[in-house]
């Protein structure tokens, strides 16, 4: 047999090779802003979309074993989502951008928008995001925090840079509000468009009783580990971080050139931390703050109608379909009854990163005026 017959032979035993199945494209965002999440799990009885901000939307499975489910067009944001495959939340397998979170990380969808949201990149100066670890006696443990110097921060700079405090919430880490929040994207627009001074914003790890988070969401329940989680968060940020932070970088130590808020735990933290130390803080803020003490003269003991000279801004939001709405809104009239002035501030939104990211660029042009 020659030579040439035996090669045909050969190549006609050959198995044939399957195509490789085309690739998932999930998300999917279309230019009228619906989007398309598909996800592949052909022995699943029934998968869930579980959306940031949104009720629970089933998802259809085709021939292939593939699950899909096209939203409504949506507001130009960011998302996290996940999906609920027989009860089991899973992230999305092609997709690699990621919301991290301590309890429960989603992957993230960006719906784009106009370059004028505060959140969107623009063609501006960028700010550096500076990543800090250290131990700390107070805690306890191996920790970090982020610091963000706006564009052309010198650090031989004649005058200080303020210093803005700015703190996560519950089951987030302190990546937090870079990772998800993109507040160096808004402070670097905000700078850029002459709405907000320069300056130096710390974003710390919040847990000043590590257990609050490492038990889940009964942790967050316990009234004494939520005091402990408090007084032992302040004492870390003004005998470990604070000091660092006025080491390492060009910032002042004049309290009407600090600023403390935060969102949902960390507003809580920025409200106890901050009202308690005026000596420390002219600017406190919160939004959606959760998981304070309701016993406000005790938590408060010294807080009168004397603050006012010292508060430059007292600024507390929160969406008006957040579950925390009401007990912002008795802490508000508590302030009010002590004749303390306090900026309240009511927005559409619910518990969600879509209702910070706004509040945070609308906060921070007033500080430091």
């Amino acid at each position: 047999m020659s030579r040439t017959l035996l090669c045909l032979f050969a190549v006609a035993a050959m198995p044939v090779l399957a195509q490789p199945a085309a690739p998932i494209v999930s998300p999917e965002v279309s230019p009228d802003h619906r989007v398309t999440f598909r996800f592949k799990a052909p022995n699943a009885q029934a998968v869930m979309l579980s959306r940031e901000g949104a009720q629970p939307l089933a998802m259809r499975k085709d021939d292939k074993g593939v699950w899909s489910v096209t939203t409504e067009a949506l507001e130009p944001d960011l998302y996290g989502y996940s999906f609920v495959a027989d009860g089991v939340s899973m992230l999305d397998p092609n997709n690699p951008g990621i919301k991290p979170n301590l309890i429960g990380p989603q992957s993230v969808v960006h719906v784009p928008g106009p370059l004028s949201l505060p959140w969107e990149v623009n063609d501006v100066p960028h700010g550096t995001i500076h990543h800090q670890f250290y131990k700390s006696g107070v805690v306890g443990d191996q920790r970090d925090y982020y610091v963000y110097t706006p564009p052309g921060y010198d650090a031989k700079a004649k005058k200080p840079y303020p210093t803005f405090y700015l703190l996560h919430g519950f089951s987030d880490d302190a990546s937090g509000w870079t990772a998800v929040g993109r507040a160096h994207v808004i402070l670097d627009n905000l700078i850029a468009q002459g709405k907000a001074k320069p300056m130096v914003v710390v974003m710390t790890l919040g847990y000043g009783a590590p257990e609050i988070v490492t038990g889940g969401w009964t942790g967050v329940r316990d009234p004494s580990i939520g005091k402990r989680n408090r007084d032992k968060y302040r004492d870390a940020l003004f005998a470990e971080v604070m000091p660092a932070v006025e080491k390492d970088y060009r910032v002042s130590k004049d309290r009407t050139q600090r600023a403390i808020a935060g969102l949902s735990m960390g507003g809580a933290e920025s409200l106890f931390t901050g009202l308690n130390a005026l000596e420390r803080f002219a600017y406190v803020g919160a939004f959606s703050a959760g998981g304070g003490d309701h016993d406000y003269s005790a938590e408060y003991p010294n807080l009168d109608a004397k603050a006012n000279t010292q508060l430059k801004l007292l600024w507390i939001a929160c969406g008006t379909e957040d579950r925390l709405i009401d007990p912002n809104r008795k802490f508000i009239e508590w302030l009010k009854s002590k004749d303390i002035h306090v900026t309240a501030v009511e927005t559409p939104g619910a518990h969600t990163w879509m209702v910070w990211r706004r509040n945070l660029a609308v906060f921070a042009p007033m500080l430091f005026q």
